[in-house]
């Protein structure tokens, strides 16, 4: 009977240690191979042209991925083990309520980017996507007044996305 307890033990103690559990504080699921990033330059193919946009965005999403993964810049597409490119698609400011008296009550400012990731340690997660998002401004508001907090408060949202899908991958 002690044999028999014994062996069990030593059974459930090789099951117990033979299982692997990948758990992360920061919500990554990366592999340990993923060791580089690289973000290209996102050029603004808009039809209403910003000229920071693009330069804000990837400033930006270059922070979010050193802020929440261990992973190292690297200035080289080629060496590295994830990408990041693509392009601004969409940068539109369109009415979006109208009150009683047939004008706009609120504008509606979207951001639409467009989005190729490569995970040159695993390309079956590579994907193509465009990732839009947006903000309400009262029309009695010019937009050079509120553009510049409504722009970052978008692209905050978009590279959340952006990250979810790419690196936080549940």
């Amino acid at each position: 009977m002690r044999i028999k307890i014994i062996a069990l033990s030593v059974l459930i103690s090789l099951v117990i240690l033979s299982c692997k559990i990948n758990y992360s504080l920061s919500g990554t699921n990366i592999s340990p191979d993923v060791r580089t990033f690289y973000v290209g330059d996102f050029p603004n193919k808009a039809q209403l042209y910003v000229p920071a946009l693009s330069e804000t965005f990837v400033d930006k999403l270059k922070e979010k991925i050193l802020s929440q993964t261990s992973l190292n810049q690297e200035n080289n597409a080629s060496k590295a083990d994830l990408i990041f490119e693509g392009e601004i698609v969409k940068y539109d400011i369109k009415p979006n309520s109208v009150s009683a008296n047939e004008t706009a009550a609120t504008n509606r400012l979207t951001i639409g980017i467009t989005v190729r990731f490569t995970n040159n340690k695993d390309h079956k997660q590579d994907w193509e996507k465009t990732f839009s998002n947006y903000a309400d401004f009262s029309a009695n508001i010019d937009i050079s007044e509120v553009e510049e907090e409504l722009s970052n408060e978008i692209l905050d949202k978009i590279i959340e996305d952006i990250y979810n899908n790419s690196i936080a991958t549940w």
